[in-house]
C-alpha cells in the first residue's frame, strides 16, 4: 500500500479542557479533506468527551470507528501512554500538530519540555523538527503562569489560537461558532475551506 504523503498527515490532540466539540469538528473536517489524522486523547480528554458529548467511552476503538469510520481520509488512534508510537519520533514525517482544545496543564507540560506522555512528546517533536504546532487554549480567566507559558511557546514559534469565536459574520448557531474556530486553525495551516464567511466576502456557506 502506498504510504500517505507527509503533507497529508496531521496530528490532533484533545485534552481535558472544556470544548471537546472543537477537536471533533476539526477531525471530521480533516478526514473529509482526505488527511491521515493521528489522534491522541488524554485521559481527562476522554472524561470530557463523556461529560460534554455524552459518548460512551467504554470501548474507545469501537467508538472512534463509529464516529469517524464513515468519513474519507484515515484515522490512526494512539493511546496517550504509547510513548513508542510513530508520532513520538521526529523521523516520522507529519505536516504538523493541533491540540484543540488545549488545557493549561498540557500547555505547561509542552512549555517546560516534560514529554511525559505521547501528547506532550508529539508536540515536542513538532517544535524540535521545526514543524507547525498549533495550540487552542480554552480557559478563563487566565493567570500569570498561563500567560507566561503561552508567551514562552509563542516566542518559540508555536501558534496560539485561543477559543475566541468572532461575531462580525453574524453566526446563526453554536455550530457556526465552532466552525469559525476550526476554520481559523485551517487558515493557519494554509488549508482552503469555506467554514465561515470572511470579512468583505459574500456568504458562500451553501
Amino acid at each position: 500500500m502506498m504510504q500517505q504523503p507527509e503533507n497529508k498527515r496531521l496530528v490532533v490532540g484533545i485534552t481535558g479542557a472544556s470544548g471537546s466539540i472543537y477537536g471533533i469538528r476539526l477531525i471530521e473536517t480533516l478526514l473529509d479533506l482526505g488527511y491521515a489524522v493521528h489522534l491522541v486523547i488524554s485521559n481527562a480528554g476522554w472524561r470530557v468527551l463523556k461529560e460534554e458529548m455524552d459518548w460512551d467511552v467504554t470501548n474507545r476503538d469501537s467508538l472512534l470507528q463509529e464516529k469517524f469510520g464513515h468519513r474519507g481520509g484515515s484515522l490512526i488512534y494512539h493511546p496517550v501512554s504509547d510513548i513508542g508510537a510513530s508520532i513520538a519520533s521526529g523521523s516520522y514525517l507529519a505536516e504538523g500538530m493541533i491540540i484543540m482544545p488545549c488545557s493549561m496543564g498540557t500547555l505547561s507540560s509542552i512549555a517546560n519540555g516534560s514529554s511525559d506522555n505521547l501528547m506532550s512528546r508529539a508536540a515536542d517533536v513538532m517544535m524540535k523538527e521545526g514543524r507547525t504546532l498549533i495550540l487552542v487554549p480554552r480557559e478563563t480567566p487566565l493567570h500569570a503562569i498561563h500567560l507566561e507559558n503561552m508567551l514562552k511557546l509563542s516566542r518559540l514559534g508555536v501558534r496560539m489560537i485561543p477559543a475566541m469565536p468572532a461575531f462580525y459574520y453574524k453566526p446563526q448557531s453554536m455550530e457556526d461558532l465552532i466552525l469559525f474556530l476550526v476554520g481559523k486553525v485551517l487558515d493557519s495551516l494554509r488549508i482552503p475551506h469555506q467554514l465561515f464567511t470572511r470579512w468583505g466576502e459574500p456568504d458562500e456557506r451553501g
